[in-house]
């Protein structure tokens, strides 16, 4: 996951600075150790899984099979129906590293949870998500992926202006230190690139997470304004 995300954005960052922005956000990886892993032969297992891959898409987003919304049990048993004799728990693997999940019943994650009791900022946005510059406008959110071990759930700060993510965290819970570490990331990378966020408006949703003391603290003591979606 790591050298994947250096690969997409090595054109832009470059390979060193991206190494030095992970390893000090708890996600170490030196350079050399990047290149060496680019060297390495593709292995056995790599080469069938992307063959695996493209079976595993073609049953899952065919119209009279999967349908795009078929789980792990209905693709793999289609699969053997169709000759390809595979474990149900490479599917498995495969369908979660393709982002492909099938429409499931039962309890959902919220991400948002509103705090009737919170001092709430007023709107200044007003679905109007257009930047004129650069730190003008940050945009924070939550997302979640099922993993091996658990929901992942990983915080993010995009500026509007270059639709650039500045900022992210990732923990297996979703407490104010996950968007308030995110945020730290974003702050600290204009900061070394020497751009004043003063002004800077954060645009979020009702979440409690963005509503607490420490986090609104955190945004009055960098200059920017806090601002939360009505809708």
């Amino acid at each position: 996951m790591v050298v994947q995300f250096i690969d997409d954005h090595r054109d832009r960052f470059g390979v060193e600075p991206i190494c030095r922005v992970l390893t000090a956000h708890a996600v170490p990886i030196a350079p050399s150790g990047y290149y060496a892993f680019k060297k390495r032969p593709v292995s056995a297992r790599a080469v069938t899984d992307a063959e695996l891959v493209v079976q595993i898409e073609r049953v899952f987003w065919d119209r009279k099979l999967g349908r795009g919304i078929s789980g792990v049990r209905k693709v793999w048993r289609l699969l053997r129906r169709d000759g390809v004799v595979v474990a149900r728990c490479t599917v498995e693997r495969l369908m979660r590293q393709q982002g492909l999940r099938g429409i499931r019943r039962g309890k959902q994650f919220i991400t948002t949870r509103p705090d009737t009791a919170s001092t709430r900022p007023p709107d200044h946005v007003h679905r109007d998500f257009t930047a004129d510059r650069p730190n003008q406008l940050w945009v924070v959110d939550f997302t979640y992926v099922p993993t091996w071990s658990g929901m992942a759930f990983t915080a993010f700060v995009t500026d509007v202006y270059s639709r650039r993510i500045v900022g992210w965290r990732t923990m297996d819970r979703m407490p104010t230190a996950l968007p308030l570490d995110a945020l730290e990331m974003a702050l600290w990378v204009r900061d070394r690139a020497g751009q004043d966020v003063t002004g800077l408006i954060q645009h979020s949703d009702a979440g409690s997470q963005y509503t607490a003391i420490r986090y609104a603290e955190r945004l009055a003591d960098a200059g920017a304004i806090a601002s939360i979606g009505r809708g």
